[in-house]
């Protein structure tokens, strides 16, 4: 179907973006997955493109732009050549979205300019070891210094992607106790600098997939974070939290939907080439009957997706439409990339091949960022039930 989401800048930007992974990451992709993570210089040349900084402000350095359109290209280019480019996306989809609404000016000036070159990575921890999805389960504590000038934090965090090269991390600590009415109060968001003493990076976690992408644990012991670190206001952190929800179910939604094409396109490949029996795996009904139920669902996937953009756009996007997008993209995803690793046969298996890769990627999508039944909670409560 005939897409008319992207103008012609997202077109030029695409074309550019298609350029510079072919030849600065498609290469690298398997030895990126062996080292656990992507190199610095690759997030430095990431901001010299411009990635880093499309919705900052001019006067930070940034590109100024406020759709969200250019990260869907992006997301849609990076994984339709099957790579996928470390913490990229925590970076500018999930840590960028806080300090632009929340940070104060001095920290904007502070922060933004670093950020948008890559000089300076950042990450996002909320999850411990005994607190996910449950946000009032946080034991991470900080306490305000006898002189007013300091927080001192401690505790301990897990599965922080982006963690183990991240220079500033935005910590989600319990600065006062939760009150009788409301078990998430008292939660406060700091932003921690990672050369600070007593902040110390963990296991790094050995995962599925997502090979590129470091994911850690990391401990606090009293840590002394400069009151000036804190971001927007003490206690509010949960309401900051649930605001940027939507975007970052928005931005698993496009990845749920990039991902299922890329599989159809490389399982229609492989199908092609690939001879059993002595004609085209391509030849057989069940092949042409698989992909066909595959590109439907694709393009279903697609139609809400963009429309999910569109919303945004325009300030509409709700929390339930945003879980119905990530709900509906991820658990098409996981469906569509099952059945084109099938017609893979045993290559399909193998990590040499795109869709293996594809296959363990894509399964925490239905995890991360909410949950399929977290999703489902929601927009049953959106019914009225």
């Amino acid at each position: 179907m005939h897409r008319t989401v992207f103008t012609d800048g997202h077109e030029a930007f695409r074309e550019t973006i298609r350029e510079f992974l072919a030849k600065e990451a498609v290469p690298f992709r398997e030895e990126w997955d062996r080292a656990g993570r992507v190199p610095r210089e690759f997030y430095r040349k990431l901001g010299d493109l411009g990635v880093f900084g499309i919705e900052v402000p001019e006067e930070y350095g940034g590109a100024g732009e406020h759709s969200f359109k250019y990260h869907a290209v992006l997301t849609e280019e990076y994984t339709r050549v099957g790579v996928v480019l470390g913490a990229t996306a925590v970076h500018t989809c999930l840590v960028l979205p806080y300090l632009l609404e929340f940070g104060s000016a001095e920290q904007k000036r502070r922060f933004l300019p670093p950020f948008v070159t890559g000089e300076m990575m950042t990450a996002l921890a909320m999850t411990e070891p005994g607190a996910g999805s449950d946000l009032a389960g946080i034991n991470t504590r900080a306490e305000i210094t006898a002189d007013g000038s300091h927080y001192v934090l401690n505790g301990a965090k897990t599965f922080i992607t982006g963690g183990g090269q991240a220079d500033l991390i935005l910590v989600v600590c319990r600065t006062s106790p939760a009150t009788p009415d409301d078990r998430r109060a008292g939660l406060s968001i700091l932003c921690v600098d990672t050369t600070a003493e007593g902040f110390a990076v963990g296991r790094k976690l050995e995962k599925i997939g997502l090979h590129n992408q470091d994911t850690v644990e990391m401990s606090f012991t009293d840590v002394r974070v400069p009151v000036e670190n804190l971001l927007g206001e003490e206690g509010k952190a949960f309401s900051y939290l649930t605001h940027n929800l939507v975007r970052e179910r928005l931005g698993a939604a496009v990845g749920g939907y990039a991902t299922a094409a890329a599989a159809v396109r490389f399982a229609t490949q492989y199908v092609k080439e690939r001879t059993v029996f002595g004609k085209p795996v391509a030849a057989f009904q069940n092949t042409k009957f698989v992909l066909a139920d595959c590109d439907a669902e694709v393009a279903a996937a697609q139609a809400l997706v963009d429309r999910a953009l569109e919303a945004d756009d325009a300030g509409e996007l709700t929390p339930a439409d945003a879980a119905r997008a990530k709900l509906f993209a991820t658990e098409t995803a996981g469906r569509v990339i099952d059945k084109c690793l099938q017609l893979h046969g045993g290559y399909g298996y193998m990590l040499e091949y795109p869709i293996a890769r594809l296959y363990t990627d894509t399964r925490v999508t239905r995890i991360y960022a909410g949950s399929s039944e977290v999703m489902k909670t929601i927009i049953a409560k959106d019914l009225g039930l």
